[in-house]
């Protein structure tokens, strides 16, 4: 059992295989089987927008409530260096893409319901969520145009000097906590659209 959860890919797949099982077990409880019909397709986008959110939300709470605040009370010599080599490339990979694909089914469900222009251009009955995409698409701008081109500085991935390091170390976290403020109101609107308020 040990050897099967130490994989990622079998724990994930095992993830999508008791998922098949639940959504089998309420369709015969209930009786009721879902069709792949528009709403199902809407659905399912719906929730791969809120999965791909929770990994991109998840990092950067993770970022900022955890590695942040404890990287410099951490040795260089012991383990700073391991966590700047290994850890953050890989954080910041899924980081960035689980941004992008919040964004891209977002933008797809909004259109998909009929409502993408009436959100973007604030129209009446579509504020909260046309707020919430808008700080969504920010905080997606800030992780792709300022967040990951200064963490490669910072990564070393692209040339900078010692001091052309550090302030795109400080300008990636900066940028990475205002999206920890803008992430506050976002998660808000989005939910509270689904409420009629």
């Amino acid at each position: 059992m040990a050897a099967f959860f130490s994989s990622l890919e079998k724990t994930i797949g095992a993830g999508f295989v008791l998922l098949v099982a639940v959504i089998i077990l309420i369709s015969l409880v209930t009786g009721q089987w879902f069709r792949m019909d528009h709403g199902w397709f809407a659905f399912v986008v719906r929730w791969l927008h809120v999965l791909s959110g929770i990994m991109w939300i998840g990092l950067l709470y993770y970022f900022n409530f955890v590695q942040t605040p404890t990287m410099p009370k951490i040795d260089p010599a012991e383990l700073r260096v391991g966590v700047t080599k290994f850890i953050l490339p890989q954080a910041l990979f899924w980081f960035r893409w689980a941004a992008m694909a919040t964004m891209v089914l977002g933008l797809l469900l909004a259109w998909m319901n009929g409502y993408i222009v009436q959100a973007l251009t604030f129209q009446k009955g579509f504020l909260p969520i046309g707020i919430g995409m808008w700080l969504g698409l920010i905080m997606a701008y800030n992780v792709w145009m300022i967040i990951w081109p200064n963490q490669k500085k910072v990564l070393g991935l692209t040339e900078a000097t010692a001091d052309e390091k550090a302030a795109a170390g400080r300008m990636a976290g900066m940028t990475s906590r205002i999206n920890t403020m803008l992430s506050i109101p976002m998660l808000y609107c989005m939910i509270v659209q689904q409420h009629g308020v």
